[in-house]
């Protein structure tokens, strides 16, 4: 009882100190029980004296001593950083754990229960139990910040208090600031596991994702008192890696999700509410920026947590862009009226240009022809350029997700460029479908007697495509110069075919000469118009010129070397393009013709070679007529049986 009123009154040395004798004592005496006075003795008669208690109990009572005494031992402990300033108690429990482990030194383990007790270790862990329930308290009114930024302030204040007034009460060679530190550190994890295992919102995963890696660096580790103390003793961080990357995929699962739902919003509001000659301004500010705007949120919140964070969540969104681009309805190419093409169900992804582009239909009847229906109305051209101007702002956004880095981001960058390169087409289908209508029946009067002696179709050509341009300021530059080109190759392949055809026969140096000069004259006029439209095709500017030259030139060899430098500017060029251009210039000597086709390597079909892009065809849509077999000799002019005119019945 006495040494239970020493604890009681925090006399924790002397308290210790008696415990430790009556350890000692214990461990001495046997346990016994006590012996009765024997009859006869002086003692006989008088009564029996206090009963002595035995081993057993003693042991017990030892045990129950110090758990009274180990809880006022922590209590001080925790106490002393809740204080904020030095307590007295702090040295007396310095002073027990002195005594304890000089008691711990004199009894070799095994020769006394209970020791070594090790209460250095279990110092340690009474400091990170006082630590866990310091942080427990924190308690902010608010949310998740309030709540974290509440621990980090708990964590640096108490964290001052012990390098200021209660590591000083300890020896060297405890290394308080260690343990102290230590234990905090642990208990902040613990706090931050627990948040880390509640359903979270987006905002809130962002929060801790971000506090766990820059606020708790920056406010708590790069704090001028302490920071040094947590820094010093390398703890790590405060999350697993496995739990900080189950909280990353949790957050691009939430960002997905929610991402989705808002641009499914946007489509229908688009949908529903845009008429036909929506305008380029409403659609780029529209739909362009407020989706963009909504991906570009999170690309610019979560690199700021980490680079990692930032490249999976740009991955993340790229595919939700591509995702977009496959489901609107909005961004589908407007249709010529009258088409007959099957739209499939995602206008991003069809796969070819059936519906878009007279390639096909050209490669098969040889020339094309624009449906003969009524013109579009007048919102056609207005919704095509005002969806083409919406693709740059997709096309750089896609990029910009895609420079992150991720290594599996690049099928998915392909897909989303892919899909605005087959609407920027579409849409220059729909603008120029009316111009190259007007311009058919001046490609018809080409390459025939009249267009040697006069120019007049040729110019109206020129005076059609200017006039045309103009139409084309709205567009940005980049649809801009994609249509320009798209023109550029589909006015130069219109030109050409007339001489394919054989609407032209040269069979004399003279009027293959007159030719050429034509060629070479309009060919320098179209160069000079489509470099003032800034086209980005000036490889097609050397197709009039080359073929030119196959007219012109009468040495076999130099032929030839002009055959190779066509192949090589156009690779999609065949046998039979050169067989018509030869027709054309009247050289029918087989010899001669032999050794000029077999500079190329006829590869068959109508197709261009595989890989070759659609951009950089152009022979391949200039099917040839077939060749004519001439016999080796003349046939004599036969001359028919006149016929005798009709009797007529009597």
């Amino acid at each position: 009882l006495e040494i239970l009123e020493l604890i009681q009154r925090r006399d924790l040395v002397a308290a210790d100190a008696q415990i430790i004798a009556l350890e000692a004592e214990c461990a001495q005496s046997p346990s016994r029980p006590p012996s009765p006075c024997p009859p006869g003795s002086p003692s006989a008669g008088s009564p029996p004296p206090s009963p002595v208690p035995s081993g057993g109990r003693r042991a017990r009572d030892v045990a129950l001593l110090y758990r009274a005494l180990l809880a006022q031992l922590w209590a001080v402990v925790a106490e002393a950083v809740a204080a904020g300033r030095a307590v007295a108690p702090l040295r007396a429990v310095v002073a027990v754990l002195e005594q304890e482990e000089a008691a711990d030194a004199r009894s070799p383990p095994g020769t006394h229960p209970g020791r070594p007790r090790g209460l250095r270790r279990r110092w340690h862990e009474a400091v990170a139990k006082a630590a866990s329930e310091r942080l427990a308290q924190v308690a902010p009114a608010g949310g998740l910040g309030a709540r974290l930024a509440a621990l980090a302030a708990r964590v640096v204040g108490d964290l001052g208090v012990v390098r200021s007034h209660v590591a000083p009460a300890y020896p060297p060679e405890y290394g308080a600031l260690g343990v102290y530190a230590r234990g905090y550190h642990r208990a902040l994890a613990q706090q931050l596991r627990a948040l880390a295992q509640r359903p979270l919102d987006v905002p809130d995963l962002y929060l801790l994702l971000d506090w766990h890696s820059n606020a708790y660096p920056r406010e708590v580790l790069g704090h001028p008192e302490v920071g040094a103390l947590l820094r010093a003793q390398e703890l790590g961080p405060l999350l697993p890696p496995e739990t900080q990357r189950d909280l990353e995929n949790s957050c691009i699962a939430a960002v997905k999700a929610k991402l989705e739902v808002a641009v499914a919003q946007e489509l229908q509001l688009s949908e529903d509410s845009w008429p036909e000659d929506v305008t380029s301004q409403d659609m780029e500010e529209g739909l362009a920026t407020r989706v963009t705007g909504l991906l570009r949120a999170h690309v610019d919140r979560a690199p700021q947590v980490t680079p990692e964070f930032g490249r999976e969540m740009a991955h993340s969104l790229l595919g939700v862009l591509v995702a977009f681009l496959h489901r609107s309805r909005v961004l589908r190419p407007p249709c010529p009226p009258g088409a007959t093409t099957v739209t499939p169900p995602c206008p991003w992804c069809h796969h070819g240009d059936a519906a878009v582009s007279p390639a096909s239909s050209a490669r098969s009847s040889g020339s094309w022809k624009p449906p003969a229906t009524s013109p579009p109305p007048d919102g056609s051209p207005g919704r095509a350029i005002a969806l083409a101007n919406c693709c740059p702002p997709f096309r750089a956004f896609a990029e910009r997700l895609a420079q992150f880095g991720h290594p599996e981001s690049e099928e998915p960058r392909r897909q989303a460029q892919a899909a605005l390169d087959r609407v920027t087409r579409a849409c220059g289908h729909v603008l120029t479908r009316r111009l190259l209508e007007d311009l058919k029946p001046y490609f018809g009067k080409l390459m025939k007697r009249k267009w040697l002696t006069s120019s007049d179709a040729f110019d109206s050509i020129v005076m059609l495509v200017t006039g045309f341009a103009q139409t084309l300021r709205p567009l940005h530059p980049e649809p801009h110069q994609v249509l320009v080109s798209e023109l550029h190759r589909r006015v130069l392949i219109e030109y050409v075919r007339p001489l394919l055809q054989g609407r032209l026969l040269c069979a004399s140096a003279k009027a293959r000469a007159r030719v050429a000069a034509r060629l070479g004259d309009e060919a320098r006029q179209l160069r000079e118009l489509f470099t003032r439209l800034d086209s980005a095709s000036p490889w097609l500017d050397s197709v009039v010129p080359r073929l030119r030259e196959l007219l012109v030139l009468e040495d076999t060899a130099a032929l030839q070397m002009e055959v190779g430098a066509l192949a090589r500017d156009f690779p999609d060029v065949r046998r039979r393009h050169v067989a018509a251009l030869l027709d054309a210039r009247g050289l029918r000597a087989q010899g001669p013709r032999r050794e000029i086709l077999g500079v190329l390597q006829d590869l068959g079909g109508s197709e261009a070679e595989p890989g070759l892009p659609r951009s950089r065809t152009f022979f391949s849509e200039l099917p040839a007529p077939r060749p004519v077999r001439c016999l080796p000799f003349h046939l004599p002019r036969l001359r028919l049986p006149r016929r005798s005119p009709a009797r007529t019945p009597p």
